[in-house]
């Protein structure tokens, strides 16, 4: 009795043991570098140094390379830094970075859509370079300094481009990647997004015990995302390359363009140190594994919107528009107005500007209200995006009211009464049109409450992505 007493405490521990384990999720570690110094050759051998020291180490990094820092590095026939690179993943970091005008400031003024074909003209020619340099498209975008816009998502999406990596204060989801204009987001993620500095700032075993805090954080939770980024640069220059040539709007002829200044040998060594020993650090922490932006794509998966009961949806989209979060997946509010209309699950873009609602009456008669969910059909199916409005008659409702409108329709009344949007995903988004684009290469003062105010817009396709 004694013995079987025995058995079954240790049974007991075992599956307390084994259930433990089970509720800890994976960390998965992104590491990225800004490679984007054109200008000062030392930091093509920042680049490779970096490359080596992380395959020796048996991690890969996504760089994000400049079109123009790839074309000088063939221009300087510096094929051991290419090939060094092309063991790692490579993504997209525009194609002249600072050189004016940076694109916050080309699409200040644009719409949605012209604004996603100026982006492709200018931009194309840079992921184009790298795909012929490098063999492969690029995994991923991410903006130079805080030049964020939404228009660049529909760009990518036409560039072949699925990814946006970076970081930036204009739109975030939980400190964790989200789904976001068609393209999953590593963005904006606040206390997961972390670096051991440079220069001063904190001991080595300071960083160390941030990390393993937020690693044991996201174990806990089920699992989630690290992002690390630097710049080859920053490890031989004590000043950035464009911030001594393109500071508040400047833009000089490249005749004139001056070279950063250097950091000792001493001082690089250190700082490469620094990196190598936080990269190998991260890595010796159990349950902890570096991925590429290619790799994170994958972990990811496909938005794919999960099957959830139509009155589920219609109650969450009645109170208020944004995502709706299930056991078996997420949904975009854009998601659930098109399984209101019973159209096809697909990707749609959100509306290009704000509309307000031009409708005298309270209710709508049901004629008029199913005329309208047909041309809505549409418009969706042709354009492969929302409406502004909604017309019925020479009256409109806004794509917001009539979203919360049709969510309370009870599908049999003789009439509609007409509701009021709320919508609550605008609330993920930055309200400090100035302090989201503080970036100094940007003129002094400059501020894009446009582009805020054209991604919350593009906030009806925003949802929060899972690990697989």
């Amino acid at each position: 009795m004694k013995n079987s007493g025995l058995v079954l405490i240790v049974l007991s521990c075992l599956f307390l043991a084994v259930a433990g384990l089970r509720a800890a999720g994976p960390v998965y570690v992104v590491l990225w570098f800004d490679t984007e110094d054109y200008i000062e050759p030392a930091a093509d051998d920042a680049a490779l140094r970096i490359a080596h020291d992380l395959t020796a180490l048996g991690v890969r990094a996504t760089f994000k390379v400049v079109g123009e820092k790839a074309r000088v590095l063939e221009q300087r026939a510096r094929r051991d830094v290419l090939q060094a690179l092309a063991l790692h993943d490579i993504g997209y970091h525009a194609n002249f970075h600072s050189v004016q005008p940076t694109p916050a400031l080309y699409l200040k003024d644009l719409g949605y859509l012209e604004g996603a074909t100026e982006f492709e003209r200018r931009e194309a020619v840079g992921a184009r370079d790298l795909e012929r340099i490098f063999g492969a498209r690029p995994s991923c975008y991410g903006q130079p300094g805080n030049s964020w816009a939404p228009q660049t998502n529909a760009a990518l999406r036409r560039m072949g481009i699925p990814m946006y990596l970076d970081e930036g204060p204009h739109v975030g989801l939980g400190e964790q990647p989200f789904w976001y204009g068609g393209l999953l987001y590593v963005f904006n993620m606040g206390r997961f997004q972390m670096r051991a500095p440079l220069d001063g700032g904190e001991p080595r075993a300071a960083s160390y015990e941030r990390f393993d805090k937020a690693a044991a954080d996201l174990e806990a939770r089920g699992g989630g995302v690290i992002s690390i980024y630097y710049h080859p640069t920053e490890f031989v220059t004590t000043e950035f390359w464009d911030a001594v040539n393109f500071a508040k709007g400047a833009n000089p002829e490249r005749t004139d363009w001056v070279r950063p200044k250097l950091r000792s040998h001493a001082e690089s060594e250190r700082c490469f140190s620094v990196l190598h020993d936080y990269v190998a650090h991260a890595k010796s922490v159990p349950g902890v594994r570096f991925v590429t932006a290619r790799e994170l794509l994958q972990l990811y998966g496909k938005p794919a919107p999960p099957k959830v009961d139509r009155a589920q949806i219609a109650a969450h989209m009645a109170a208020r528009q944004t995502f709706l979060e299930t056991k078996d997946g997420t949904l975009s509010a854009a998601d659930m107005l098109l399984a209101l209309l019973g159209m096809e699950s697909q990707f749609v873009e959100g509306p290009t500007q704000r509309s307000s609602s031009r409708m005298q009456i309270p209710t709508i008669p049901r004629p008029a209200f199913e005329r309208a969910k047909h041309d809505v059909i549409s418009f969706v199916t042709a354009n492969k995006r929302l409406p502004n409005e909604v017309w019925f008659g020479s009256a409109t409702l806004s794509i917001g009211d009539f979203a919360a409108t049709l969510a309370a329709d009870d599908g049999a009344s003789a009439t509609i009464a007409v509701h009021q949007a709320n919508q609550e995903f605008e609330k993920y988004f930055s309200n400090q049109p100035k302090e989201a684009f503080d970036w100094p290469i940007h003129p002094a003062d400059f501020s894009a409450p446009e582009l805020l105010e054209l991604g919350r817009l593009q906030g009806w396709t925003l949802k929060p992505a899972r690990l697989r």
